[in-house]
């Protein structure tokens, strides 16, 4: 058995005491830093951390980047890396329902405190993503992107995740609803998409681990018609 180094032995990284937020770079720039950065300030206030450094680092000009911003009791932390995705997967992606449930607090927050997020990750592969649910079966957030449905003719963004950045910024202008979506509503969605940083706004082509008798589900494919470079595809 070894002994813990030093450098972790803090709240932060032995019980996951951080608030972080994942910012898209194109070119040096971070896209959406000031919604990315109100969102962070939200979170920090909820655990009682600092308030997050507003001035971002000169970040490295890569042509499309992902930078996490981290914040402890000790400041606010950056890091900046190339975004490879590889190629776009133009014919829509693979989404399964996972049995994995978000902290009930917590879910709302972007924290160090992740580890329902990778269960759901290992649970869904090698799905493109694993959606999480709340523990009274309502459909709230992914593993590392945020869900979008197309319910009824309605756009709907299910009630009780993170309010993801990149979705808020697809739907500016558009009319949506928030709501609660139970797991067995998923019968009915015709379109989906997932959305977050690391992918832009992302079509899904298949449901998977649906509950009842037809356990997944195709669905129309449709690509977000925009150049914004915060929402496409990187690359």
């Amino acid at each position: 058995m070894n002994p813990l180094p030093d450098g972790v032995n803090a709240p932060a990284w032995l019980h996951g005491a951080t608030a972080f937020t994942t910012v898209r770079t194109r070119l040096g720039a971070a896209l959406l830093w000031p919604d990315h950065l109100a969102r962070l300030q939200d979170t920090c206030a909820f655990l009682g951390l600092p308030a997050p450094d507003p001035d971002l680092p000169p970040p490295d000009p890569h042509a499309w980047g992902l930078l996490r911003v981290t914040v402890t009791e000790g400041g606010t932390l950056a890091s900046h890396r190339p975004l490879t995705p590889g190629p776009r997967p133009d014919g829509g992606v693979t989404v399964r329902l996972t049995g994995v449930q978000v902290h009930p607090q917590l879910g709302a927050h972007k924290t160090g405190n992740y580890l329902p997020y990778r269960l759901a990750a290992r649970q869904a592969a090698p799905a493109f993503e694993g959606w999480l649910l709340d523990a009274g079966g309502q459909v709230v957030d992914g593993s590392r992107t945020s869900p979008l449905l197309e319910l009824d003719g309605q756009l709907v963004v299910p009630a009780g995740g993170l309010p993801s950045v990149t979705r808020a910024a697809f739907l500016r202008g558009t009319p949506h609803a928030t709501r609660p979506v139970h797991a067995a509503e998923l019968a009915r969605v015709t379109r989906a998409w997932v959305c977050g940083s690391g992918v832009g706004i992302v079509p899904v082509a298949r449901l998977e681990g649906l509950p009842g008798e037809c356990p997944a589900r195709d669905l129309g494919v449709r690509w977000p018609d925009t150049r914004n470079p915060a929402l496409v595809w990187p690359g």
